[in-house]
């Protein structure tokens, strides 16, 4: 959980720190929630104290995962335990390897697929390159009307 620096004692105060000070260590001991409690709070009541709350949580990072500890199981179950596959652990060691053996597999069969797929576009290029060179080889062997003085047909371009 953060923990706020004591703050130094305030001569004008006889001693005691600062009213703010106190407030926000009271807020530090209760979380991100308390903060964000507050910031609401203070956007209900008068908008310009929700926003100096705001503008003091950004600053100071109050709205960051590692300023509050004890929130962590808030994001996540089992804290930054991750496995090889990066997913989180249920807690069920049977279900996990069940889990990452189906992931593997997955991801085998996506592989596999995906060759697939370029094979099946390699011969599909190569059968449209093909029909391509054959229609090219029977228009140059084909004789040219032009060519032997025959005149084109009227409305003809």
């Amino acid at each position: 959980m953060y923990t706020a620096s004591p703050a130094a004692p305030s001569a004008a105060l006889g001693g005691r720190p600062n009213p703010l000070r106190r407030a926000a260590d009271w807020l530090d001991g209760h979380g991100r929630k308390a903060w964000i409690v507050a910031m609401v709070l203070g956007f209900v009541t008068l908008w310009p104290v929700g926003l100096g709350l705001l503008a003091y949580m950004l600053m100071t990072g109050r709205f960051s995962r590692h300023s509050f500890q004890g929130d962590r199981q808030m994001f996540c179950r089992h804290g930054a335990h991750r496995h090889q596959f990066g997913f989180r652990s249920s807690g069920n060691s049977a279900f996990d390897a069940y889990k990452a053996d189906t992931l593997k597999r997955l991801e085998d069969e996506q592989t596999a697929f995906e060759t697939f797929l370029q094979r099946l576009r390699d011969a599909k290029d190569k059968q449209e390159f093909d029909r391509f060179m054959d229609e090219r080889a029977t228009r140059a062997s084909e004789p040219k009307a032009e060519a032997d003085g025959d005149a084109p047909a009227p409305g003809a371009y």
